[in-house]
């Protein structure tokens, strides 16, 4: 049995955690509004159309609770985890997703997950959030870009190698803005996410050719995809690596503030056949109900 340390708990105590899956998208957000900024991205999946390709799953033992969603989509599959360590490493020793997967966490996760998956190119990111009333706009050559642009678009991004596939259609559904100098697209900002319904959204995608950069482009198309957004949504959220200076300064000076950190990576689950999970899983459901699994956790 996985022997985890949990702060207030007596020594060899043990904990049940009752795991269910989630099936109420408004319960689900509820959830996820405790921390708003950090679940930008997984409140974007409770859209209608991404919702079909997630599972959610709760453990909770009294006021300790956690949350952990694995989705899939076209660049593969996705989990995300939020809430208190031994609730989460309850959750993923039941239900620890794809073998294969690009894994969000927070930072005080980082030692819970590193026992179910092995983490490569792992990077802390900063969460930054700019309110309506603290958003300084930068006026640039911008315009929105459209699907007509798309091959354009592909082109830009993949000035230094990176493979880039999107379709008219991806851009006609996002919001993209781009800097044009002499009929050419030589900046571009977009989104991750819009959720109307949780009045939320993601900036991302922002990029520079190499030979227009030290000219506030990218902040020029960042801050004409975040004015847009902030007519839309109450919240306008993007993650930066902490190690891109010029890039955090330029954000700040639009008004952005760090309000979370958060870890991201490719993981590989360590339970290759899955035969850990399935046990773990039997054991569980035979402890619980039904609709119920019981994970007893020990604190050292």
């Amino acid at each position: 049995m996985t022997v985890v340390e949990r702060k207030g708990a007596a020594r060899g105590h043990w904990i049940d955690y009752t795991v269910q899956r989630l099936d109420s998208r408004e319960h689900i957000r509820a959830v996820l509004e405790a921390r708003r900024p950090y679940a930008a991205y997984a409140l974007g999946q409770l859209e209608p159309m991404l919702y079909r390709q997630t599972e959610w799953w709760q453990a909770a033992s009294g006021a300790l609770e956690a949350l952990v969603l694995h989705s899939r989509g076209g660049l593969g599959h996705a989990t995300f985890t939020m809430g208190e360590t031994g609730a989460l490493d309850a959750l993923l020793r039941v239900h620890s997703g794809a073998r294969h997967t690009f894994l969000t966490c927070e930072p005080h996760h980082l030692e819970t997950v590193l026992r179910h998956f092995d983490l490569d190119q792992r990077q802390t990111m900063i969460r930054m959030q700019v309110p309506r009333d603290a958003f300084r706009p930068v006026a640039g050559p911008v315009r929105r870009l459209t699907g007509l642009d798309s091959r354009e678009i592909n082109r830009l991004y993949r000035v230094e190698g990176v493979p880039s596939y999107y379709s008219p259609r991806q851009i006609d559904d996002a919001a993209y803005f781009g800097a044009v100098i002499d009929g050419h697209i030589v900046a571009i900002a977009g989104t991750h996410v819009i959720s109307s319904a949780s009045g939320i959204a993601v900036v991302g995608n922002v990029y520079t050719h190499p030979r227009y950069r030290g000219r506030k482009l990218a902040q020029a198309v960042t801050s004409a995809v975040t004015e847009f957004l902030l007519d839309r949504c109450r919240d306008v959220v993007l993650s930066v690596d902490p190690a891109n200076v010029p890039a955090v300064a330029a954000y700040a000076r639009l008004g952005y503030t760090e309000v979370a950190r958060l870890i991201e990576g490719a993981a590989t689950r360590r339970d290759v056949l899955g035969l850990e999970t399935l046990f773990s899983r039997t054991l569980a459901r035979m402890r619980g109900h039904r609709k119920e699994e019981i994970v007893r956790v020990r604190a050292e």
